[in-house]
């Protein structure tokens, strides 16, 4: 791992000289990581390809404001992130808060999926069947990895909305698992 980072920090030294050998290392590094990330944001091959190479565009002209503070695909990762959601905003695809409201007299509190049943695959597909609000935030937290916090940053939403959108997100995610898949409940109420 340290390599690796020493590898990477050599590679973006060597960027911000303007090597454009070191600039196709990096992207070949990065992009298909960066690409799947603005795919599961804007749900359209073409746009992710084209947002993906503008993002490395803009990471390699900005390049003088990394500071290491972070990874240097985390820093990459949150350009892709938020010119995704720009884009999406450009679309009228995603507007800031479009709750829905999820019944709280469903037959799923209390009942426990057994996700491994159900396979990757099939989660994610769900995933991207829901809401671009639920969509967009169940995969910065449960597959980019990032917390309510960063979220928030992200998104411009305030820390309680990130948690009450995660928490319908999750829920509606659930309820859509139980109806298409009755028997995947290892104990219910």
């Amino acid at each position: 791992m340290k390599a690796e980072k020493l590898n990477i920090n050599q590679l973006t030294e060597r960027c911000k000289k303007g090597d454009k050998t070191a600039q196709m290392q990096l992207y070949r590094q990065y992009y298909k990581a960066m690409y799947n990330t603005a795919y599961r944001i804007l749900k359209d091959e073409f746009e992710a390809e084209d947002l993906m190479q503008e993002a490395f565009l803009t990471a390699f002209t900005k390049l003088n404001t990394f500071k290491g503070e972070v990874t240097f695909g985390a820093w990459l990762k949150r350009i892709v992130i938020n010119k995704s959601l720009t884009q999406l905003k450009k679309n009228n695809r995603y507007s800031e808060v479009k709750m829905e409201v999820v019944s709280d007299d469903d037959k799923t509190v209390g009942v426990e999926i057994n996700y491994e049943v159900l396979g990757v695959q099939n989660i994610l597909n769900t995933i991207n069947s829901l809401k671009d609000n639920y969509r967009i935030i169940l995969n910065l937290n449960l597959i980019e990895g990032y917390d309510n916090e960063e979220i928030a940053a992200i998104l411009n939403y305030s820390n309680e909305n990130v948690r009450t959108t995660i928490s319908r997100a999750k829920k509606k995610l659930k309820q859509i698992l139980l109806k298409e898949n009755p028997k995947i409940s290892m104990y219910g109420r």
